[in-house]
């Protein structure tokens, strides 16, 4: 690893993720966005959100899933899909995971 450049790319990326965060609030009332676009960005969303359910689903290198996995990914979706916190949506989720696992469901 090149460390000489790992402070300064750190640096970049804290003060251009920065940036992003601050133009929300910033542009908040001198951006109107028509109806349509507010319905396409609530679609862009829902598929996000879809599209990282899938991909958290597959199997990662072993090539075996199992169950575990799966019905806690599944749950997250289903909390976030309902708006649930962020917070609990990730403790459920990963509390759903554990506990099959535990219970020898792998």
């Amino acid at each position: 690893m090149n460390t000489p450049y790992l402070l300064p790319a750190m640096l970049t990326l804290a003060a251009g993720t920065y940036a992003l965060r601050w133009t929300g609030p910033a542009l908040r009332h001198r951006l109107r966005l028509s109806p349509r676009m507010i319905h396409l960005l609530d679609t862009g969303a829902l598929i996000l959100l879809a599209a990282l359910v899938a991909t958290a689903t597959l199997p990662t290198g072993s090539g075996e899933l199992g169950i575990a996995l799966p019905a806690g990914v599944t749950v997250g979706g289903l909390l976030a899909w309902r708006r649930a916190p962020l917070l609990v949506t990730v403790l459920v989720a990963a509390a759903t995971t554990a506990l099959l696992r535990l219970a020898g469901v792998h």
